[in-house]
């Protein structure tokens, strides 16, 4: 049988919360005696209270979730998912806090389950999609929840850490169209679930599938409405991650064709740098790039985007969890975001 805290308890001669304190409450005993209770479960092979039980009992885990839809593989490998899980867990650190990941597996009755066993004291749900059940989930269990981007249905006291995306998707639009582009391509993962790479016919940017997705496709083509370019005449590119290999991948197509896009935008600066690769890959003659996060890479290729703090949101996020704030209004952040110009774009080849 495995040895008991009864069974230690016992063989000192004091009682069970003794034996507890000498674990969680040291500061209770004295030092003489804590040591000979450490000593005797030593001996008995004790390992310790149960640190999950012992979690129940004190009514936190002391871990925070962090949401996201993709692999678990993602979260160390996309820039700026990294850079954001950085920047919690640097606020995470300062609280005294733990991390868990909690990838959402495609099939919802197993996401449905890790999101009602992960044992955490609340969750900041990253880059999710439209599925409601997932915030209802959260909060049927009365949890505190941040998501990374303003919901349509967020009430006064939800909080959320985001950007404006749709007007950063649309300033940098507004540029490469004053560049004088009008035969472009917009690029953009998980804009249909299943959807092979390269061209997808959509009626209209609202059949978008993803949110952050959609809204930098929107901003994107409000820049373009603006100088008579209509979505119907715009082309979108569906990539089937949001990887450098998937952005070239879904590019080629379309820079083979006997009239390519003059400008590819892309919804982020890993689709883009994909899109530069496919461009070396094709020697295509130049065409304008943008993409979206300015990470390192970014600036190395040259790369035209927009830059949003991701350490920032992801420290904001954790902090929103961990020490709320009293007013509900303070709860609700937008970040602001700056168009970075590089030589990835100008104007269009012989004008």
């Amino acid at each position: 049988m495995k040895p008991t805290l009864q069974a230690v308890a016992d063989a000192v001669g004091v009682s069970r919360s003794t034996v507890s304190n000498a674990y969680s409450r040291p500061d209770q005993l004295s030092a003489t005696l804590r040591q000979r209770i450490l000593d005797a479960a030593r001996q008995l092979g004790y390992p310790g209270p149960n640190p999950t039980a012992r979690s129940l009992r004190r009514g936190y885990v002391g871990a925070i979730g962090v949401l996201f839809e993709s692999r678990l593989s993602y979260a160390f490998t996309d820039p700026f998912a990294v850079r954001f899980l950085a920047g919690v867990a640097e606020a995470a650190e300062r609280h005294g806090t733990s991390l868990l990941l909690v990838p959402l597996p495609a099939d919802e009755p197993a996401a449905r389950r890790a999101v009602e066993n992960a044992a955490v004291d609340g969750f900041c749900v990253y880059c999710v999609g439209d599925e409601g059940w997932v915030v209802d989930v959260l909060r049927e269990r009365g949890l505190p929840v941040v998501t990374t981007a303003p919901r349509d249905d967020a009430g006064p006291d939800d909080r959320y850490v985001g950007i404006d995306e749709r007007a950063a998707a649309r300033a940098v639009a507004a540029h490469v169209a004053g560049l004088g582009h009008r035969r472009v391509a917009l690029l953009g993962d998980a804009v249909r679930p299943g959807a092979a790479p390269g061209e997808l016919r959509l009626a209209d940017v609202a059949d978008v599938a993803h949110p952050t997705t959609r809204a930098r496709l929107a901003g994107f083509a409000d820049a373009f409405a603006e100088v008579g370019v209509a979505w119907s005449e715009l082309t979108v590119l569906a990539a089937t991650d949001n990887s450098r290999s998937a952005g070239a991948t879904a590019v080629a197509a379309a820079l083979a064709a006997p009239e390519p896009p003059t400008a590819v935008l892309a919804c982020a600066d890993v689709l883009a740098l994909g899109v530069l690769d496919a461009l070396v890959e094709a020697g295509r003659p130049p065409v304008s790039v943008t993409g979206f996060d300015d990470i390192a890479e970014a600036a190395t290729a040259g790369l035209t985007t927009v830059r949003q703090p991701a350490e920032e949101k992801g420290r904001i996020a954790a902090r929103l969890l961990l020490d709320p704030p009293a007013d509900p209004a303070a709860g609700h952040v937008l970040l602001p975001t700056a168009l970075v110009v590089r030589s990835s774009t100008g104007p269009v080849p012989g004008s």
